[in-house]
């Protein structure tokens, strides 16, 4: 996977968006004041997470992100499969703007590349979850969700719904994209609006 972000925050006043953070990897390796690569887990989104360095570049302007079969890439190392994964935990943060990203992902079976947000602070799902872009496989589309105590624990996945789908092209880089506001989160996939998931009110926790 390789891509480009940048962060918008909202202006006092306007509709416009205000560059606040940006990064087109235009060094050698991943900037280290922005990023650190995530370490391995027990869920299923991190437990083939490593740091071998075979696994993480930055080429012409692109980060790249890879995930191999281990086949004697790293002899330590029990994991059949390892994956590259990066963050911007404690690092880079916004609570109202627009996120983008432009990415490229190279469909195979099994993979499951995605780009997606969890606060600075509060345990899973109470903190909720943001996913800008999930792919599975080879497929032609992407998934974008919210997950949150209200949507997971308690199964109020459609009241609203909590996510949707988005057309991609599969082979070429795509901009997915989310406006997290006062009153919604807003999606869309290359410009065109996906779904938005409203504040609504509700005697339900979460």
């Amino acid at each position: 996977m390789s891509l480009s972000i940048s962060i918008g925050q909202l202006c006092a006043g306007s509709p416009q968006y205000k560059l606040f953070w940006k990064d087109n990897f235009r060094g050698k390796a991943f900037n280290e004041n922005y990023w650190s690569k995530i370490p391995r887990g027990n869920a299923d989104w991190c437990r083939h997470m490593s740091n071998h360095h075979s696994l993480y570049d930055v080429k012409k302007g692109k980060l790249i992100l890879r995930g191999v079969a281990n086949k004697g890439i790293a002899p330590d190392d029990q994991e059949d499969y390892l994956t590259g994964g990066l963050y911007t935990k404690e690092k880079v943060s916004i609570q109202y703007g627009k996120v983008e990203i432009r990415a490229k992902l190279q469909g195979a079976q099994g993979a499951w590349p995605a780009i997606w947000m969890l606060p600075e602070k509060g345990s899973w799902p109470d903190g909720g979850e943001i996913d800008i872009m999930e792919r599975l496989n080879d497929e032609e589309i992407a998934y974008q969700t919210v997950h949150s105590h209200y949507t997971y624990t308690l199964k109020e996945g459609k009241n609203p719904p909590q996510g949707s789908t988005g057309k991609i092209n599969k082979n070429g880089y795509n901009i997915y994209a989310v406006e997290i506001l006062p009153d919604s989160l807003v999606f869309s996939i290359n410009g065109k609006h996906t779904f938005t998931y409203p504040k609504i009110h509700t005697d339900k926790k979460g």
